[in-house]
């Protein structure tokens, strides 16, 4: 059986690239991408020690699931933003979207 450390180690390691992707990335789409790897970090916890803490019962996985349901919305609801955002000013450069300042 793998121990719990790996999988804390390999949650880590995603979450810090994700991390890296939000806040070193200027394209709006590489954030999103950057706020999905964090995301799936969070599922490997969440499988990890439900899997090791009580794996007679499914919290776990409910919890996965949900945090998977989220992604899969925000991703949605992200990308048609910036969809939209790119049709009104051909470019997806985080730093330029100030729409709401004028």
């Amino acid at each position: 059986m793998i121990p719990l450390s790996w999988y804390l180690l390999l949650s880590a390691a995603l979450f810090s690239i994700g991390l890296f992707g939000v806040l070193a990335r200027r394209n709006a789409v590489a954030i999103l991408m950057g706020v999905e790897l964090m995301l799936n970090a969070v599922n490997i916890n969440l499988i990890a020690f439900w899997r090791y803490l009580t794996p007679d019962r499914s919290v776990g996985l409910v919890w996965a699931v949900f945090v998977l349901t989220v992604a899969a919305a925000e991703a949605a609801v992200g990308l048609a933003l910036i969809i939209s955002v790119y049709r009104n000013r051909d470019s997806v450069i985080a730093e330029e979207l100030d729409t709401l300042k004028n």
